[in-house]
């Protein structure tokens, strides 16, 4: 039930240690303050206040110093209550609902959350939450003094407690029974309501006080960008479409971790099969047909000079969030891979690009060819495409 769950937190996590790691090692915080402070003497000294390029930075730091205590805050609900107190989704779902339009299809979509919802777990993980974000947060949900501190005595664990042993929301049955019989009086009736409305009012109230600084960092940034291209005119620029790179250029190649360590450009059909564990057949299982078809190298025109199914590559191209799916060509315009991952070394890329270390990770075209021609058996799709 949690094993998808547990991977994405653990996904975000380890992005967040890669993040904090590149930051600090390539000194990004100095870095930027001294781009930052050579653009405000360039401005002051080249532009005139009409344009905007002078004032550009104090609204950027207006609007971080205005919105860091909101931010801070607005996170905590969101990790510790929106996306961490699983029983707040089904209790949620109703809120502001006089009735239940289709109650056949409301109870359909409960049973698919449902079927990865834990109780116990849920609980557990409620009562640490609601520690951390007392712990964390300046600016607290209302359900604290008005329910928590009057009547359970500040104690958050006893109010859990209260909430999951009284709620119909962390039962499937109890939360369809409601939908058979729904009325906007006996789903407010319910203790986790004041608690949902409670979190979600308090998420709410920071959301609009946050967007008055918004305005600001549009401001500012566009007329920082715009200023450093005026300052560095000779300087390539990589355009920016929806907050994603639209064209980056790179090369096929290796990189060195650490001393003695080389991870090489591309790996092959081998490591997938090496991948497999019998122990653990929900976190990696390799198909039957495609094991067939590595024993038997029967990798068809796809193989390598060596004899090898090659599988993905690396390219010291600069990517981010979004650029998944990107399509890799090489200097003739040929598709050769898809961009779908960056390697640990990669994930303070956002922020810093370290060309050393930094790689983008794709999934080799020969690879993608051969699952649609070998494994899958659809080798008349190649028929539409073109091959040099």
């Amino acid at each position: 039930q949690y094993a998808s769950k547990y991977a994405r937190s653990s996904n975000y996590w380890k992005n967040s240690i890669g993040m904090s790691r590149g930051i600090e090692k390539l000194n990004v915080k100095a870095r930027k303050q001294a781009q930052e402070a050579e653009f405000q003497a360039w401005a002051q000294q080249n532009t005139v206040p009409e344009e905007g390029f002078i004032t550009a930075l104090p609204k950027i730091k207006e609007y971080v110093d205005g919105r860091g205590k909101i931010d801070h805050n607005r996170q905590y609900l969101a990790e510790a209550f929106l996306m961490s107190v699983e029983a707040l989704t089904p209790c949620r779902s109703f809120m502001g609902k006089e009735k239940i339009a289709d109650p056949e299809k409301s109870k359909q979509r409960l049973a698919d959350w449902y079927k990865d919802y834990n109780a116990p777990t849920d609980r557990k993980v409620a009562k640490r939450m609601l520690k951390i974000a007392r712990e964390h947060m300046t600016d607290l949900p209302s359900f604290y003094t008005e329910i928590v501190d009057r009547d359970f005595g500040g104690h958050t664990d006893a109010y859990v407690d209260y909430l999951y042993d009284n709620s119909v929301f962390v039962s499937e049955e109890k939360t369809a029974a409601l939908v058979d019989d729904f009325s906007a009086e006996k789903w407010a009736a319910d203790p986790f309501v004041p608690f949902a409305e409670s979190v979600w009012k308090k998420y709410v109230e920071l959301s609009k006080a946050s967007r008055p600084f918004s305005q600001l960092y549009r401001e500012g940034h566009r007329k920082y960008v715009a200023g450093l291209m005026r300052q560095y005119p000779d300087k390539a620029w990589a355009p920016d479409a929806n907050f994603t790179l639209r064209l980056t250029y790179g090369r096929v190649l290796p990189y060195d971790p650490a001393d003695g360590i080389r991870y090489n450009h591309y790996t092959t059909l081998k490591g997938v099969i090496e991948k497999e564990d019998p122990k653990n057949p929900a976190e990696f299982t390799v198909p039957a047909k495609l094991k067939e078809l590595y024993y038997s190298k029967d990798f068809g025109p796809y193989a390598n000079k060596q004899g090898e199914l090659p599988v993905a590559f690396l390219a010291d191209c600069d990517i981010t969030g979004g650029n998944s799916g990107s399509p890799v060509l090489d200097s003739r315009g040929d598709l050769i891979g898809l961009a779908f991952d960056g390697n640990w070394e990669a994930m303070s890329g956002d922020v810093a690009f370290e060309p050393e270390l930094q790689r983008t990770i794709a999934v080799d075209v020969r690879y993608v060819l051969f699952v649609i021609d070998k494994f899958a058996g659809a080798g008349w799709l190649l028929d539409e495409m073109q091959f040099r």
